[in-house]
């Protein structure tokens, strides 16, 4: 009897693990076809970038010292688009696999983010570098470099690509740059690209954006994603929530009348 029983167990696994994969995590399918197929994104991506111009014009017109100038964005969804990733796990049936990201970077494949890199060859006609901060792994470097020169991204080298190493925490990458250079303008997705006071622990996100809006538009440059960030991470408590739990919560927080 065992022994039918460890056969029955040992063909009943793989079945299990192939439907789990099937089994949608989450189904995040609008806000992946929102950013590859909607005019209102490439319109909000370009205005950032137009918004980008005009704050570096004239931040160079007030230049402060002699350092030379840079600005500093970040790599996804800010300069590179990777919507066919995350339409690559829907389609998958999970939201996110490390060994899936790891494989889609090293293909350098991601597609460039309306506006960016005729605003970093602007900013470089100006003689203002541009430093790549990512929280792309060590392993990601080699692929992403790739992608960047791919495209002709200004800068594309080993001394501006600042990938993640110990910690997800930008802070000390910026603050390593600004030893040396003006830091001009940031571009990013997420608020953490622009300073470590957002997202600290028991504070308002947006009572912090308030007290910080005169810089969004001017210092700080904002690019639309619809798909993931640090916001989400907000709105959960407890610890190893699966999607069923992670869902529930959502539903939760809305606002409702």
């Amino acid at each position: 009897m065992k022994k039918y029983l460890l056969i029955w167990m040992l063909a009943i696994l793989p079945i299990l693990s192939f439907a789990q994969a099937l089994t949608p995590a989450r189904d995040y399918t609008n806000a992946v076809l929102w950013q590859q197929f909607s005019g209102e994104y490439s319109a909000l991506a370009f205005q950032a970038y137009n918004f980008a111009r005009l704050s570096l014009k004239e931040a160079l017109w007030n230049q402060a010292n002699a350092k030379p100038n840079c600005v500093i964005v970040d790599a996804d969804e800010t300069v590179l688009d990777n919507s066919a990733f995350q339409g690559h796990e829907i389609k998958k049936g999970v939201s996110y696999l490390p060994a899936d990201w790891t494989e889609w970077t090293a293909l350098a494949q991601a597609d460039t983010v309306p506006g960016a890199l005729a605003f970093l060859k602007f900013a470089a006609s100006k003689n203002v570098e541009t430093f790549y901060v990512t929280n792309r792994e060590k392993t990601d470097y080699e692929g992403t470099l790739k992608n960047l020169q791919k495209f002709g991204f200004p800068n594309a080298d080993e001394a501006h690509l600042l990938v993640k190493t110990t910690a997800s925490d930008k802070e000390p990458r910026r603050q390593k740059i600004l030893e040396k250079y003006n830091v001009l303008l940031l571009c990013g997705d997420n608020l953490s690209d622009f300073s470590n006071v957002f997202y600290r622990e028991g504070k308002d996100t947006r009572e912090q954006v308030n007290a910080m809006q005169s810089l969004f538009g001017t210092k700080f440059i904002v690019l639309p994603n619809p798909m993931y960030g640090d916001w989400e991470k907000l709105l959960y408590k407890g610890e190893k929530l699966n999607e069923a739990d992670r869902g529930k919560q959502r539903l939760d927080k809305l606002k409702t009348y």
